[in-house]
């Protein structure tokens, strides 16, 4: 398998990213932006002989700056010295937190713990500060032991903001440190190490004079060493991020580390601080996923940092705001990822998984009608959530997302009943894992208008109700609802019938059941409702044995989604909902029967073993398949198709979508969108 791919590198919380790992300067220190920084990265050693530095190869070749200065002199070569080391001669090891570069007698360690946020309204403040100080760790161990004279090591980087310059730390603060403006900086506090500016990385590698390391045009900035002929020595490094002040229009919030952190060199100084801790901490959460196969432990460990690499922690007027960016979209908390980040936050942090919900309802919710197809009529309505929270921070307006437009029937439309059945199941999950009482408690009416709600969607008229979506959003004035998977065809496209949706539905209403109190009259209802979903769709599975994507309509697609919705009764407890002869018996076998048929080579499967969301379209999401695998595995036993997930894997890795991370949308097999993306976190629930 190839090691040539970028994996983001994440404070927890700064919606930034150290990327690292494709060829040339397609990585570096990335704030708040949709993908790498593309910024030179310098990461090397002198060679045995002294002839040269060699570098791991994150740098293209940089202009010899001087010239638009000194306009009557010729530009000396740009690195001069400077020779990217092999990839041939390079082995990497990645886990989730833990990423290690060995190249002849060098190797550098990037650590990026992945850790759990203590609630704000409980936490002890150090508590906080350990989870949340926006930088990543690194060491760089070089072994001279067999030299025979010094060999100078370095890291550093090339700024790629326009608006600030390149400066030394090192004149304000206690250690050796380089960075771009108020945001972005690498620190050290090892002995021998110290900084330096040029305008290439061979003016600071081999300076004319070592006075003029302090040069302040130079747009390059390295932090160096010398270790010792016969010596083996590790340097560690702190790279750190700051943003201060009001970061968001709409509504102005800042980031909530600024509490602990008022600039960066004060990141800086407490992330040297705490190294060790953090060391640890990233070491010992990798040993968490060893027991996972190998490709599915590549795939989780790089999804997991893709997802850290999008969240955003801020206050608004002293409120904590949980935000979730959608990788190169930027849109914020995304409620159809905030149901799928849901398993992998309620292990991690359950208190996001509320605040989320609680801003759903107090800004990003609205009411509005329904009308059946072919019918202007408008029918009562409910309660309903927004698609997202804004984009590249800009929080939208109060009850609008910055995605939904009006009088579509396809990508950009609505997504009306599929938030609202997002919202119910992330919010009993949150209720029946954490056991939150008062939380459900001062709820309980929302959870009530959600479930008249869902019946208003599904027919106007009572004795018309089946439990599965018939109407559609006033919202769409006329046109037609779809689903999270917008850019797909109609068999995933649209909402309304839609099999996947409709066994979401079914889940919603199971839990709405479990919320209330036993025999109340929405107790009872839910339990109708759910009832009536289960017998629907399970009254549409063919003599061939599947279920249409989009039933009663005539549609022919087979889809594996179809068996998504079954995640959640799992993870609640609720065994007897799934077991072939429980209550939902009829439901779980067809279920069963479709998700076997569909599940073959030129179906739902690629010729690869890859797996195929939709029969009729080639367009699939990783994210998805995790989710679906794990239905598959636990409820259904299905075998792990260890074939499936070698296809997956190399998905990722194609040199087409490695420069992006972790991304979600494969067009046969081949990112066409999603990319850099946090959804694959799914794949959380392989661990469960």
């Amino acid at each position: 398998m190839s090691i040539a791919y970028n994996a983001q590198h994440s404070p927890v919380g700064a919606f930034a990213s150290f990327s690292l790992g494709f060829p040339g300067a397609k990585g570096g220190l990335g704030l708040e932006l949709g993908g790498p920084a593309d910024e030179n990265l310098y990461i090397g050693l002198q060679s045995a002989d002294g002839s040269c530095f060699e570098a791991l190869p994150f740098f293209a070749g940089c202009a010899d700056e001087s010239a638009r200065y000194d306009v009557t002199a010729a530009a000396s070569a740009a690195d001069d010295g400077l020779r990217p080391i092999s990839w041939k001669s390079i082995q990497r090891v990645m886990g989730a937190c833990v990423d290690t570069w060995t190249a002849g007698d060098l190797t550098f360690s990037v650590y990026s713990p992945a850790k759990a946020v203590p609630d704000p309204a409980k936490a002890r403040k150090q508590e906080l500060r350990e989870a949340l100080v926006p930088a990543v760790f690194a060491e760089l161990t070089i072994d001279n032991r067999k030299g025979k004279s010094a060999r100078r090591a370095f890291f550093g980087y090339q700024g790629g903001d326009r608006y600030s310059a390149m400066r030394r730390l090192d004149d304000l603060c206690p250690f050796a440190g380089i960075g771009q403006g108020l945001r972005t900086a690498i620190v050290s506090d090892s002995p021998g190490v110290f900084s330096g500016l040029g305008f290439t990385a061979g003016k600071c590698l081999r300076p004319d004079r070592p006075e003029n390391l302090v040069f302040g045009l130079g747009g390059t900035g390295l932090l160096m060493a010398d270790v010792p002929a016969g010596k083996k020595q590790t340097i560690r490094f702190a790279i750190c991020f700051h943003r201060e002040g009001p970061v968001t229009s709409g509504m102005p919030c800042r980031y909530f580390y600024n509490r602990f952190f008022p600039n960066i060199e004060s990141v800086a100084a407490f992330a040297l601080q705490d190294f060790d801790n953090q060391k640890s901490l990233a070491t010992s959460f990798d040993k968490r996923l060893q027991r996972l196969p190998e490709d599915r432990r590549f795939q989780l460990a790089h999804a997991i940092r893709s997802y850290y690499g999008s969240t955003e922690f801020l206050e608004c007027d002293g409120q904590p705001f949980w935000v979730v960016n959608e990788g190169e979209y930027r849109m914020m908390n995304t409620f159809d990822l905030t149901v799928d980040h849901l398993f992998f936050e309620m292990a991690m942090n359950p208190w996001v998984v509320r605040n989320q919900l609680d801003w759903f309802v107090k800004r990003f919710s609205y009411r509005d009608k329904v009308r059946l197809p072919g019918d202007s009529t408008e029918y009562p309505g409910g309660v309903s959530f927004t698609h997202d929270m804004g984009m590249a921070n800009h929080v939208s307006r109060p009850g609008y997302s910055t995605y939904e437009l009006f009088g579509l029937d396809g990508c950009f439309s609505h997504m009306t009943h599929e938030q609202l059945v997002n919202w119910v199941l992330c919010a009993v999950t949150y209720s029946r894992e954490t056991a939150d009482s008062a939380w459900l408690v001062r709820n309980l009416g929302i959870f009530k208008a959600c479930l008249s709600s869902l019946q208003k969607r599904d027919h106007p008229d009572p004795k018309k109700r089946n439990g599965v979506m018939g109407a559609d959003s006033s919202r769409c004035l006329g046109g037609a609802e779809i689903t999270t998977y917008d850019s797909l065809d109609v068999s995933l496209g649209q909402a309304r019938n839609n099999l996947y949706l409709a066994v979401k539905t079914w889940a919603a209403y199971l839990g709405l059941e479990s919320v209330f109190p036993e025999d109340s009259t929405q107790a009872r209802t839910a339990a109708r409702q759910a009832s009536l979903c289960a017998s629907t769709i399970a009254s549409h599975l063919r003599p061939d044995g599947f279920i249409p994507a989009v039933m009663g309509e005539g549609n022919e697609s087979r889809i594996i989604p179809a068996i998504e919705g079954l995640a959640f009764p799992k993870i609640w407890g609720m065994d007897d909902a799934i077991h072939p002869s429980g209550r939902f018996s009829e439901l779980v076998k067809a279920l069963n029967t479709h998700l076997q048929t569909v599940l073959k080579p030129g179906t739902c499967l690629f010729p690869n073993g890859g797996w195929k969301l939709s029969s009729t379209n080639d367009n699939s999401w990783l994210s998805k398949i995790y989710l679906c695998q794990f239905v598959a595995e636990r409820i259904f036993k299905l075998p792990p198709d260890p074939k499936a997930d070698a296809a997956h894997r190399a998905w990722l890795l194609h040199p087409e979508n490695a420069y992006f991370a972790w991304s979600d949308q494969m067009v046969n097999g081949i990112a066409r969108g999603s990319k850099y993306y946090p959804r694959g976190v799914t794949a959380w629930l392989w661990t469960t």
